[in-house]
């Protein structure tokens, strides 16, 4: 088993008479004979009970540290231990079964940097070793604000190392003392962790995930506002090519100086691609002390049902015949405007006069709440506002006049045209003709590498997950996935009208009929068709509906080897089921950029998607994945089949897959664009003109970073003759598949 500390059976001792007592008491709970045996079968995933650890330090004897960890299973406290780490072991003849050979002050390093790296690795290994010998899945953990002084990477190094999410807690709110008037202030080491794991608990909400928190002003409160660290400066550097790193510091180090205040604002705080974004981005820029906040407006589901039409509309798969009214503008606009009066505009509000302490960059992403950037510019007049365009727009629709597409696109319009910079995904045909060319800069989609959906999972926390999808299929009555007796093909996706479902049912079928029909079964591939859902996504239902329909109706006879689930909100499940995918697809009719491309190539997987909207500037066609257009299942189940014949093929493909992606859809290359537009829009020239440029390039040019070819840095596709807008004449408004 893993871990170096050996677990004895000892009775319960007496408690420590002093806090910094050397006497030591060991973790007694044993391990069910059950869960072993259970273990031992490798015919499926093992079933792991989800588990709290609460993690306690104080300062020991000789430079050593007292270390107490409370398990907690939700309900109770069901184990505990405490134990020294380092210090000079001569200094007390007691001695700990709890305490490894690392404990001996002979290896404790000098440095302080170094005595907290040799902490925290003594404090992962006996987690680990706890887990493994009692078959728990640790999904939370309370610290002591002093555990993460002491080791400022162990928050980190919990949630990417053992999918804990870990909250940095005070024990005791210092407010109220519940004992006798001269009862002591202080408490024992061991009381602290009971005491931060039981806090811990309050956090976590459905499937053991950590509740959304909406704050003040309806902020949200990205990471359980801020108790909980899954991430550190240091290891989001490593995340990207130094010279990125650096010039995004340029402008953070400029915003911090002018104490430049950014806020963004979009219409739902989780599910959908822009939350995830801003998520990360808002956590990064707390590390780096950036001043930004994120707010959205109190939620309200006849709104919603309005937006999602729109969206259709504009996406151009709307197909029933709706048009935007205006009794649906008129109370799109009051939900607008009543958020901004509510939450926004008064006095310290974000939308308030910057002379009224409101933010001094305004960034609206996106276009079912255009009209905030109206009410900015009527606030303060002169105030850089941002507005992004999040999704793809047809704009060869929206430039007919008179239809649905130009009726919605007319409205989000005629709010917006006053903002300072207009931001587009880097696709030409997403930008209608009548936005100003000068302020269209191109801004690809992003996603987080230290996140749930694409850290590296170990070979215990991806089964964990594996069986709860197990268990999910079944509770849900979806069949079953046999992984790892067999391979899979996976799609992951929103059940959205625009993300092709239909083909991905076609081609699979097209696969399993033309050219696999006499393979034995555990080399024929399932598929795997799962999906997050936003709370403005009315649609997901439908079209889940419709996608079993034809599985019934058409696809009788493979039907039983297709999995459709719509899974909750645990980003682990989703990753776990693209890291271990042999091929994902994305095969949309519509789309925006699709950060899902790139997650897949992160992982080393394999991808064949459509040419549409900003797929092909993330794939190399041949090297990375392959290309094809829309409808075309042959050609998707001709490379589907190549990729499961030709392991020399595969194995080159995914190597290159997972080393070509570029920064610019990380987090960090994220926070690089938005803090060069705030920076150069509220300390530098006060004024940005793109004119059809990537906002990257700008970024990176101004902090002296340029792109060069000798530094070996992977970059999207630069077509910047097919993203030109200043020839009007040559703005195709044939189609919006970027070629």
């Amino acid at each position: 088993m893993p871990g170096t500390i050996p677990i004895h059976d000892f009775s319960l001792p007496h408690r420590p008479a002093m806090v910094r007592q050397r006497t030591r008491d060991a973790f007694m709970a044993k391990t069910s004979v059950k869960q072993k045996l259970a273990a031992q079968d490798k015919t499926s995933s093992t079933s792991l009970e989800a588990v709290y650890i609460g993690i306690a330090v104080a300062d020991g004897l000789n430079s050593s540290i007292d270390v107490a960890f409370v398990i907690h299973d939700g309900t109770y406290s069901i184990d505990f231990a405490t134990t020294s780490i380092g210090g000079d072991s001569s200094s007390s003849s007691e001695t700990s079964a709890a305490t490894s050979e690392a404990s001996s002050g002979a290896t404790t390093p000098a440095t302080a940097e170094q005595r907290a790296e040799f902490f925290a690795e003594d404090i992962i290994s006996k987690i680990k070793h706890y887990r493994d010998e009692h078959y728990y899945k640790f999904v939370g953990a309370g610290l002591t604000t002093k555990a993460v002084q002491t080791c400022p990477q162990l928050p980190a190094r919990l949630w990417l190392e053992l999918d804990i999410v870990p909250l940095v807690l005070e024990p005791s709110s210092g407010k109220h003392n519940t004992g006798t008037p001269d009862a002591p202030e202080y408490m024992l080491v061991d009381e602290e962790a009971d005491a931060v794991v039981r806090k811990a608990l309050g956090y976590f909400g459905r499937a053991n995930q950590p509740r959304l928190e909406v704050v003040y002003r309806n902020e949200v409160g990205v990471d359980s506002d801020g108790a909980a660290q899954i991430a550190d400066e240091p290891t989001y550097r490593k995340t990207v090519h130094p010279n990125t790193y650096a010039a995004t510091m340029v402008y953070a180090d400029s915003l911090k100086k002018n104490g430049t205040k950014i806020a963004f604002f979009n219409s739902t705080p989780q599910g959908g691609g822009v939350a995830l974004m801003r998520h990360a981005l808002i956590r990064f820029l707390r590390l780096i002390d950036v001043d930004c906040k994120w707010y959205v407006p109190k939620p309200k589901p006849a709104v919603f049902r309005i937006t999602k039409n729109n969206h259709n509309i504009l996406q151009g798969v709307e197909k029933t015949g709706l048009r935007l009214d205006q009794k649906s503008i008129d109370i799109l606009d009051e939900w607008a405007r009543q958020n901004a009066e509510r939450y926004w505009i008064a006095r310290g509000g974000p939308l308030a006069p910057r002379a009224d302490g409101g933010a001094d960059v305004i960034i609206v992403d996106d276009p079912q709440m255009p009209s905030l950037v109206k009410i900015a510019k009527q606030q303060d007049p002169t105030r850089p506002v941002l507005f992004r365009s999040h999704i793809q727009v047809r704009a060869d629709l929206a430039d007919q006049e008179g239809s649905p597409t130009a009726e919605v696109w007319n409205w989000v319009w005629n709010n917006v045209k006053d903002c300072d910079a207009f931001i587009s995904h880097p696709v030409r045909e997403f930008v209608p003709k009548n936005v100003t060319t000068e302020k269209v800069g191109y801004l690809p989609a992003t996603t987080d590498w230290l996140d749930g959906l694409n850290k590296h999972l170990d070979d215990w926390d991806a089964q964990y997950y594996m069986h709860e999808f197990e268990m999910s299929c079944l509770d849900k009555g979806a069949n079953r996935l046999a992984f790892p007796a067999r391979p899979y093909i996976t799609q992951i996706a929103r059940f959205d009208p625009a993300k092709g479902i239909d083909d991905v049912l076609a081609s699979y079928a097209v696969l399993r009929r033309e050219y696999m029909k006499h393979q034995p079964l555990e080399k024929v591939p399932q598929l795997v068709i799962a999906g997050h859902g936003a709370i403005d996504d009315p649609d997901a239902t439908i079209i889940f509906d419709e996608t079993e329909e034809q599985l019934n109706n058409l696809y009788a006879d493979i039907k039983d080897d297709v999995i459709v689930m719509r899974i909750g909100p645990v980003d682990q499940l989703l990753n776990v089921l693209m890291a271990n995918a042999h091929v994902a697809l994305q095969l949309s009719t519509r789309e925006g950029f699709e950060v899902k491309v790139s997650e897949a190539l992160h992982h080393g997987v394999p991808i064949i998607a459509t040419r549409r909207g900003g797929i092909p500037l993330q794939v190399e066609h041949g090297k990375s994945g392959f290309l094809v257009d829309v409808g075309e299942h042959d050609a998707v189940a001709n490379y589907l089949n190549h990729l499961f014949t030709d392991e020399e093929a595969y194995v080159k493909m995914s190597d290159y897959a997972a080393s070509h992606v570029s920064d610019e859809v990380s987090t960090v290359g994220n926070a690089l664009s938005w803090l060069y537009l705030a920076d150069e829009l509220a300390n530098g020239s006060k004024k940005i003109e793109p004119n059809s440029r990537w906002i990257n390039d700008m970024a990176r040019d101004k902090a002296g970073y340029p792109y060069e070819s000798e530094a070996n840095e992977t970059t999207l596709k630069r077509e910047s003759e097919k993203l030109d807008l200043t020839h009007q004449a040559s703005r195709s408004r044939r189609g919006s598949v970027a070629q």
